[in-house]
C-alpha cells in the first residue's frame, strides 16, 4: 500500500485585509496638508480586474491635478464638487499579480505587470486588466512605474495624433519633463528629426536621449518664425497659440500634448479650448489637442521598443510611500529631471 503524498502547500500569496495608503480627505495645492498615510481596507477584485502587489507608482502632474482640483473644471467633470471623490491620487504602478477575477485569463497570480489604475500610492491595487499589461523583463518596477502615463500619452501624441513620419522636422516643447523624454526618444524611434527645447541645465539629459538640436529658452526664442518645423509637440508649454504656430510649417501640425497656466477655472484647458475654436478656420496647419487614452494593448507596444533598447526610462529618484507629499512638491517645484517614483 503505497502511502499517501500531503496535499502540495498553497503557492497563492496571503494578503491582509488592511494596507498602509495615501488618503486624502480634501482638495488642496499644499501635499502636505492634505495627504496622510493610514490604514485602509485592501480592495477586492471585480470580475475584470487583478489584484496587485504594489512594488512602485510614479508621480505626473495629473497626481497633483487630481490633489489640488484645479482646475475647477476638473470638479464639473466628475472628480467632486467639494472634495475629491478619489481618495488617493496616484495612478500609475509596477508590481507583482497576487489575486484574478473570475473573467480574467490573461494574467495570472505571480506575473509582475505595470499599468493604470485608481489609487497606486497604496500597497496592493485593484486594476482593469485592461489598463494592465506584462512588464519589461529589462527594467526594475521602478523605472517600469515611470512608463504607463506618460509613456502612452507620448506614444498617442507622436503616432496617432503626429503621424511622425521618417525625416520629418519635429520640434519638441517641454523636452526634459516626465512626458517630454518619451517624446523625444519616440520620435527618434520614428525616424524623425528633434529638435528639443529645454531649459539650459536640462540640455543635456536631451541631448543623450537622442535630440539631434537643442534651444535653450532662457536664451533663445523658438517662436521667432526663423526656424519651421513639420510637427510640433508642445507639452506643458503655457505660449499663446499664435505664437507657438510661428515655428509650425505652412502643412505642419501641432499637437498640444499638455499644458501649466495659473488658470483658476480652466488652467491649461484653456489652450485647448482655443484649438479647438480656432481650427476649423485655419488653413494649412493641423492643429490638435491630445486626450491620452490608457490602455494595455500600448503598453504591450512600448514594453517591445523599451526591450529592444529603443525606449529608457529617465528617472530622476524615488521616494518612499511616507514621503509621498514630498515627491508630488519635487515634481509641481519644476526641479523634476525625468520621472519620480515612490516606493512601496
Amino acid at each position: 500500500m503505497t502511502a499517501l503524498e500531503p496535499p502540495a502547500a498553497s503557492t497563492k500569496p496571503t494578503v491582509s485585509p488592511t494596507m498602509r495608503s495615501v488618503v486624502q480627505q480634501a482638495y488642496g495645492s499644499d501635499p502636505g496638508a492634505v495627504l496622510s498615510i493610514t490604514d485602509v481596507p485592501t480592495p477586492v477584485v471585480g470580475p475584470k480586474q487583478v489584484l496587485v502587489h504594489v512594488a512602485a507608482a510614479s508621480v505626473d502632474r495629473g497626481t497633483w491635478h487630481l490633489m489640488a482640483g484645479r482646475p475647477q473644471l476638473m470638479r464639473l467633470m466628475g472628480y467632486g464638487l467639494r472634495r475629491p471623490k478619489a481618495r488617493n491620487p496616484g495612478r500609475a504602478f509596477a508590481g507583482t499579480v497576487v489575486s484574478v477575477g473570475a473573467d480574467v485569463d490573461a494574467l495570472g497570480v505571480g506575473d509582475e505587470v505595470y499599468g493604470t489604475c485608481e489609487a497606486s500610492y497604496a500597497q496592493y491595487v485593484a486594476a482593469d486588466v485592461e489598463k494592465v499589461a506584462r512588464k519589461p523583463a529589462n527594467l526594475t518596477f521602478e523605472q517600469a512605474a515611470g512608463v504607463p502615463v506618460s509613456a502612452v500619452a507620448a506614444l498617442q501624441a507622436v503616432r496617432d495624433q503626429a503621424k511622425v513620419q521618417p525625416g520629418q522636422r519635429v520640434l519638441i516643447v517641454g523636452a526634459s519633463g516626465g512626458v517630454g523624454t518619451f517624446l523625444v526618444q519616440l520620435v527618434k524611434a520614428f525616424d524623425g528629426h528633434v529638435t528639443a527645447v529645454a531649459s539650459s541645465a536640462k540640455l543635456d539629459l536631451v541631448r543623450e536621449l537622442g535630440a539631434d538640436d537643442v534651444v535653450d529658452y532662457t536664451k533663445d526664442d523658438f517662436t521667432d518664425g526663423r526656424r519651421t518645423y513639420d510637427v510640433v509637440l508642445d507639452v506643458g508649454g503655457n505660449r499663446p497659440l499664435g505664437q507657438v504656430r510661428r515655428a509650425l510649417a505652412p502643412d505642419g501640425t501641432l499637437v498640444i500634448v499638455g499644458g501649466e497656466t495659473d488658470g483658476k477655472w480652466l488652467g491649461g484647458f484653456a489652450r485647448n479650448l482655443r484649438l479647438l475654436a480656432v481650427a476649423p478656420f485655419i488653413r494649412g496647419q493641423h492643429l490638435r489637442s491630445l486626450v491620452s487614452k490608457e490602455n494595455g494593448a500600448d503598453l504591450d507596444a512600448l514594453r517591445a521598443l523599451i526591450e529592444q533598447g529603443k525606449l529608457r526610462v529617465v528617472t530622476e529618484r524615488s521616494f518612499p510611500l511616507d514621503q509621498a507629499a514630498a515627491a508630488i512638491r519635487h515634481l509641481v517645484d519644476g526641479h523634476a529631471r525625468g520621472k519620480l517614483v515612490i516606493t512601496v
